[in-house]
């Protein structure tokens, strides 16, 4: 297919003190979560003066695929539109059918499969084409990428420099403790959610050397008595102090994209005043964000599409393909207490 524009998709994240609790509403639209659990959410955004980087590091992504494109001879405008604040993804497909895009590829900003990273953005797209009406374009996504060697780079190169800034007196026996956000067993075990990370994780220690790691979860904001991907980011670091398992801990979020809310507070706030009171020296890996090698990949997955260029892909799973089967990574069902995300 012809595609005439390139859709970036989003969570959306708010800006100001403001739209903290405009915006958790509407994550929560539709779902049975109480108030004070709402509140407390909240409070992360306000320990940031109610700023979400995430849209600026959207912005920024953009910038730097626009320069990417053009330096490779394509001229694809690119559009922006966010699940969950904004700019909202039906205003953006009203402005590219008031524009005249027919066929659009979109890029989505999670590099794995599952409901809430992968079907569920296809859900959203879905809704904002009926929102905008007749005439809106058909929208195509680009696959799962999670093993992507642009993008297995640039997270390579950002733990690269996280490992070397461990202090020499605790280099001895590092962990790499690798995170990704957490989500219902009930969906992770329809989907190759963890496949996919366990791939990745793999991949990245054997190219670096690793030997000490581990896979652990983040941010899981489920009813209690619903089963979640485990074992939690704080309580793996507990453990690893209590049985020393580790001279330093080194965490690489693999599981995202950029430096958004939860990286910053569940890692950067929580994970590192745990570690200090462990006394367990900590590092924090960046995420790929607008590294060179990321950017070119995603420049590369459009030219899978456009161009029919190579799908590349390392380690055993093979490259995604681009239409996923019918069904595949089905919604979880809720309990009673909903979950809340809060990815902004």
């Amino acid at each position: 297919m012809n595609y005439d524009a390139l859709l970036v998709v989003s969570f959306g994240g708010p800006e100001s003190r403001a739209e903290v609790l405009p915006f958790l509403e509407n994550v929560l639209r539709g779902r049975n979560v109480p108030r004070e659990r709402m509140l407390q959410v909240a409070e992360h955004y306000y320990h940031f003066d109610g700023i979400s980087p995430i849209n600026q590091q959207v912005r920024d992504l953009i910038t730097a695929l626009k320069a990417e494109l053009e330096a490779h001879g394509q001229s694809l405008p690119i559009y922006w539109g966010n699940r969950n604040w904004h700019p909202m993804l039906a205003d953006t497909m009203r402005e590219m059918k008031q524009d005249g895009i027919r066929n659009a590829l979109a890029f989505v900003t999670s590099a794995y499969s599952s409901y809430s990273g992968c079907r569920q953005y296809c859900e959203d797209i879905a809704r904002a084409r009926d929102a905008a009406g007749e005439g809106a374009p058909s929208v195509d996504k680009i696959r799962a990428f999670f093993n992507h060697p642009g993008f297995l780079e640039a997270a390579q190169d950002r733990l690269a420099q996280a490992l070397s800034e461990v202090p020499e007196s605790a280099r001895e026996n590092v962990q790499v403790v690798y995170t990704a956000h957490s989500i219902p067993l009930s969906m992770s075990n329809a989907c190759d959610y963890v496949s996919q990370l366990e791939e990745a994780r793999r991949l990245l220690s054997q190219v670096l050397g690793i030997r000490n790691d581990a896979l652990v979860y983040q941010s899981r904001s489920g009813a209690p008595g619903q089963p979640w991907l485990e074992p939690d980011i704080l309580d793996h670091l507990r453990t690893v102090s209590v049985q020393g398992l580790a001279t330093a801990a080194v965490i690489a979020p693999i599981g995202f994209l950029s430096d958004h809310m939860e990286v910053l507070y569940d890692l950067d706030v929580e994970a590192k005043q745990l570690c200090e009171s462990l006394k367990l020296p900590m590092v924090r890996a960046g995420t790929v964000g607008v590294h060179p090698r990321m950017i070119g990949a995603i420049r590369q997955l459009i030219e899978e599409r456009t161009v029919s260029a190579p799908r590349l892909a390392l380690g055993t799973l093979g490259a995604r393909p681009d239409v996923c089967a019918e069904g595949c990574c089905p919604a979880t069902l809720r309990p009673a207490v909903a979950n809340q995300k809060q990815t902004g």
